[in-house]
């Protein structure tokens, strides 16, 4: 009994210093991951003189919202917004239109050619014709600085569609597609009358992909666009670190020297700017994140 009672305590012992490193270890890495974040924070209030000398920062030092003041004031920052925005939204509804469709036809077993058809949008994740032929052919369609150069290059993620056709062979039963056709219902009826209900979790994580993706965009929108008015967020707030812009917004040679000392504050304050409405809506949104890793998990 002793003997037995001596082996717990010593179990519980080991447990308790497994325990305690393992905590330890997460609290260290989660300290590496938020610290940067929090930089960037305290970076875009702190005065320039400190930002600029590379201190480290635990919170803001003589915090100024001047850098903000300047962002702000930039009238191409809203309009950069409002193209975003309208980007994001047709983006996102052109890639479901095109991604959600083609993963269910290529889920299913009775489909002629799936194989070869699903190697070739494989191939295109490893191998691609590169940025002038591209370039070109955006010529030759002529959509070149439209709205269609930002969103059917990237209308269809490879691997969203990969993550979709997993779902559908996993959580569509074929048991279901006899009933329905037993019922009358053709293959459209199956898809819009049964498929897609009972597919609101892939639908929702696509959007977010998708959406993310979109309102991150940056090459395609700089390559393809040409009209500064058309120019997304992300763009416009390039284009404002830059201290050539800078001084040939404000006109004025003092105040734009002081906007030169201020370009490392302004660097950290876009990047606040930029990605303050997707770190507002993730924390509601992050449920479906993990279920996009789950539920289209890619089978071998």
């Amino acid at each position: 009994m002793a003997k037995e009672l001596a082996h717990h305590i010593k179990q519980d012992r080991s447990s308790a210093i497994f325990n305690a490193f393992v905590i330890c270890f997460l609290l260290l890495l989660c300290l590496v991951i938020l610290y940067p974040l929090w930089y960037v924070l305290i970076a875009s209030f702190s005065d320039p003189m400190y930002v600029n000398s590379g201190c480290f920062l635990l919170y803001p030092i003589h915090a100024s919202l001047d850098g903000y003041q300047k962002i702000i004031s930039y009238s191409p920052l809203w309009m950069g917004y409002l193209n975003t925005i309208y980007y994001t939204v047709v983006g996102t509804a052109v890639a479901l239109v095109l991604t959600i469709p083609a993963a269910y036809a290529l889920s299913r077993d009775d489909m002629p050619g799936r194989r070869g058809i699903m190697f070739l949008f494989s191939f295109t994740m490893f191998f691609s014709g590169g940025i002038i032929p591209m370039f070109l052919l955006i010529k030759q369609l002529k959509i070149y600085d439209t709205v269609w150069a930002v969103v059917l290059p990237v209308g269809i993620s490879v691997w969203n569609l990969i993550v979709c056709r997993s779902f559908f062979e996993s959580n569509i039963p074929k048991e279901l597609l006899e009933a329905a056709r037993l019922d009358g219902t053709n293959d459209f009826g199956f898809f819009f009358r049964i498929v897609l209900p009972l597919s609101p979790t892939i639908i929702t994580v696509m959007i977010l992909f998708y959406a993310t993706a979109q309102w991150n965009s940056f090459m395609n929108p700089l390559m393809y666009l040409q009209d500064i008015k058309k120019m997304p967020l992300q763009v416009i707030l390039r284009n404002l670190v830059l201290a050539a812009q800078i001084s040939n917004m404000v006109g004025d040679a003092n105040e734009a020297a002081e906007l030169a000392k201020m370009a490392e504050q302004l660097k950290y304050g876009i990047i606040t700017v930029s990605a303050l409405p997707l770190l507002l809506i993730y924390p509601f949104l992050q449920n479906y994140f993990v279920k996009g890793v789950s539920v289209g998990a890619v089978k071998g």
